[in-house]
């Protein structure tokens, strides 16, 4: 279940791109066309080039632009298609990606796993989307799917209110994903409810999730409930 994770321009398949001379060869290549691969980087790396002055990204450029630039090696094309995880007929030359939600899923050992559609109805929204015990440990599970172009830096901020008053405050890093014609499954950090007598209640919560551009890709707003744990 953390299809999702790693997936820094698109899924991982051992094997696929070769020996390691030749794959930096094509790495070059393609950076020489234009075409940003991402590479693992240090935390120290990350941290110098976040703080590089002046630095200005190239244009973004669609995913059809990207492997057209290629279209005479044949090789460097399916490569291309092969790293980026979409081939050139699903491709349709938009340049901002899109996230599309498919579900988002509660799991505990109290109950198992709910599974609820996305985008969620009005009856939903406005009522209790899930019950849990207190003291008990629970996960969120995303299933989505990226469209158009690669979405890069997604991440997501939880926050959580009772009676007005705000209680929690989650964030975190999903990755950068390109298309894919399979949809992406992504389990969030564990987490554990509180206990005793003024944690119990309803609880209202937003859902947000944007790239590194500050795109906003969902926005969901939910309720669920504490209750007294059983003997």
């Amino acid at each position: 279940m953390e299809s999702g994770k790693g997936a820094e321009a698109g899924p991982s398949k051992g094997g696929v791109f070769g020996d390691d001379k030749e794959e930096a060869e094509r790495t070059e290549k393609l950076r020489d066309h234009g075409v940003d691969v991402d590479v693992e980087e240090s935390d120290d790396d990350d941290d110098k080039v976040a703080a590089a002055a002046g630095f200005v990204p190239g244009p973004l450029l669609s995913l059809k632009e990207q492997i057209e630039k290629d279209k005479e090696d044949d090789s460097l094309r399916r490569w291309k298609e092969t790293l980026l995880g979409c081939l050139e007929g699903d491709l349709n030359g938009q340049m901002e990606p899109e996230v599309d939600f498919r579900s988002i899923s509660i799991i505990s050992d109290d109950f198992g796993e709910i599974i609820t559609p996305l985008p969620v109805s009005d009856n939903q929204s406005s009522g209790v989307l899930f019950t849990l015990r207190e003291g008990s440990q629970y996960q969120l599970k995303l299933t989505f799917s990226v469209l158009h172009n690669i979405v890069s830096g997604l991440t997501y901020s939880n926050s959580v209110w009772k009676g007005g008053l705000q209680v929690d405050q989650s964030k975190g890093m999903l990755g950068t994903f390109a298309p894919q014609r399979e949809p992406y499954v992504h389990l969030l950090e564990e987490e554990t409810t509180p206990s005793g007598a003024l944690a119990r209640g309803i609880y209202s919560a937003k859902l947000k999730f944007e790239d590194d551009d500050k795109r906003c890709h969902m926005e969901l707003r939910y309720s669920f409930e504490i209750k007294k744990r059983g003997r």
